[in-house]
């Protein structure tokens, strides 16, 4: 009877190293990567550019001293209304889910933005905000100065 062993033994000696080596080549030829974006891919949206409030008010100016920029995330649950509050200092909302309306106090005025859409907040002015059926995530940015509060509540 002839032995069938050691001629596979032989095969695995001399193949298997090659095999290994094949596998620790990198696989870029395999899996080309796309290239990278270009500058001219970049795309740019002006959300919003403005001199005043939604109220039509124009800002009178930033606050002296030294600048500081707050930036909020804010989640609001539905059916919630805020307490009645200003602002001491320009700020801008940017609503990312959900709906909010905004309403100022002395004079019922609304608007209701939705999301994808900014709005310039009134500066002094005493307002609220409040959702309906559906919650509301916000980013708000706030450029003040240290030490000054980004809302005041009013009673």
């Amino acid at each position: 009877m002839r032995c069938f062993v050691r001629p596979q033994i032989h095969l695995l000696k001399t193949t298997l190293p090659f095999c290994f080596a094949f596998l620790a080549v990198p696989c870029s030829f395999a899996t080309a990567a796309a290239p990278p974006p270009t500058q001219s891919q970049v795309k740019t949206v002006k959300v919003l550019e403005t001199t005043g409030s939604w109220d039509g008010v124009k800002y009178a100016a930033y606050p002296t001293g030294q600048p500081q920029v707050t930036l909020l995330k804010i989640f609001i649950p539905p059916h919630t209304a805020l307490d009645w509050h200003r602002h001491p200092m320009i700020n801008v909302a940017y609503v990312l889910s959900g709906t909010l309306t905004v309403q100022k106090r002395d004079t019922g005025q609304r608007i209701t933005i939705h999301a994808g859409q900014a709005l310039a907040e009134t500066v002094q002015s005493v307002h609220r905000g409040y959702t309906l059926n559906q919650p509301v995530e916000l980013i708000v940015f706030y450029a003040g100065r240290p030490g000054l509060p980004l809302t005041i509540k009013e009673k």
